[in-house]
């Protein structure tokens, strides 16, 4: 028997109209990260810095290069983004100035921040015609009756798979920026990290990082605590590409599926919400194996996307970035109960928050 359609209630006018706005706030809201990404490729960050970090916009079109002729649009370009907040509009004068705010400062070329590089291969990546198009076929991808360990719709449109080699040979110079956000993605906020949580790396004398790239967060351990031998784990085609010029730190390829270096304490940075929950107990599972008990030291520290900011802004972007592994990936971005669950099927005995930083969850678990 078909359920009774119960009568909607009918919104105020008031309401109505707030509806239509954020109906129009939440359809368009791809346009100012479309925006971003053309202020990006114009080079709009590294002028201002250029410039001494404040411009008009006729001065900025001139720095730019830009044809007269799109000056008013330039101007609505910026308005946009200054009120999203990518960049600071100082409106106290007749002639608007623009500047760069802690947002547009990592987009900025050739400016080391928090000891990384710029982070504008993210706004590239999240925005390219490959992931925006996987994106669009989240409709067609829900309606397939698929096994639940299946390709991720990106994978599913293109026939690729984020930074593997399928990537590479379906198209090298998206690959390369793929892979420039991830290790942007991965390497901002370690100083952060140092900073507030030294206890963390304190006493430790020796750390595995899974899936450490190039080093830059084993490094910036080691010098920060001279005492803790580090190792950075992952595969043989990332090891091979890696300058390994740092003589503190150990790079070894290899699969951590199968193989995790013994260590004291095993860093997982940003690794887990790429893989399914069953991969990550796998991942975990090599990890206890590698480490010592707890009355030894033995510890992992996982620094992950945790799902739970009393911030709505904040949860919305951990929101977000879970959409983003669900279109993009096979991960997902856990909250706590998620957290505990997997660490419990894993084998682990207990764990415990640090802190929390922005989106970023610092676990100490415990064998």
């Amino acid at each position: 028997m078909a359920a009774q359609v119960q009568p909607m209630i009918v919104p105020t006018d008031a309401e109505l109209l707030q509806a239509q706005a954020d109906l129009w706030h939440h359809s368009l809201g791809y346009l100012t990260s479309l925006a971003l990404k053309c202020a990006v490729e114009l080079g709009i960050p590294t002028t201002i810095h250029r410039c001494g970090g404040a411009i008009t916009l006729p001065n900025l079109a001139t720095e730019l290069s830009l044809p007269p002729s799109k000056l008013p649009f330039l101007g609505r370009l910026m308005r946009l983004l200054a009120t999203s907040g990518a960049f600071s509009a100082d409106n106290s004068t007749e002639t608007v100035i623009y500047r760069l705010n802690p947002l547009s400062c990592v987009l900025v070329d050739g400016v080391v921040v928090d000891g990384n590089a710029h982070q504008k291969a993210i706004v590239l990546a999240t925005n390219s015609r490959h992931y925006i198009e996987a994106a669009l076929s989240l409709s067609d991808w829900f309606r397939k009756d698929m096994p639940v360990r299946s390709k991720s719709p990106f994978e599913q449109l293109h026939g690729a798979a984020l930074f593997e080699e399928s990537m590479a040979r379906l198209d090298p110079e998206s690959h390369e920026i793929f892979n420039e956000a991830l290790a942007a993605h991965d390497n901002l906020g370690i100083s952060v990290v140092l900073q507030q949580c030294p206890d963390l790396f304190k006493g430790l004398e020796s750390l595995t990082d899974c899936c450490g790239g190039d080093g830059t967060t084993a490094k910036a351990i080691v010098k920060a605590f001279p005492h803790v031998k580090c190792t950075v784990l992952d595969l043989p085609r990332v090891i091979n590409a890696t300058s390994a010029d740092s003589p503190s730190v150990n790079y070894i390829s290899g699969d951590m599926f199968k193989f995790i270096p013994p260590a004291q304490a095993i860093l997982l940075k940003l690794v887990l919400h790429f893989w399914s929950d069953e991969d990550c107990v796998k991942i975990l599972t090599q990890c206890r194996k590698a480490i010592p008990p707890r009355a030894a030291g033995g510890k992992v520290i996982i620094i992950d996307i945790l799902i739970g900011s009393s911030s709505r802004t904040m949860l919305e972007t951990e929101l977000l970035v879970d959409m983003l592994m669900l279109a993009v990936t096979n991960g997902k971005q856990r909250d706590e109960n998620e957290w505990r669950t997997i660490f419990a099927k894993a084998g682990f005995s207990d764990y415990r928050i640090v802190k929390k930083l922005g989106p970023r969850g610092i676990f100490e678990v415990y064998p």
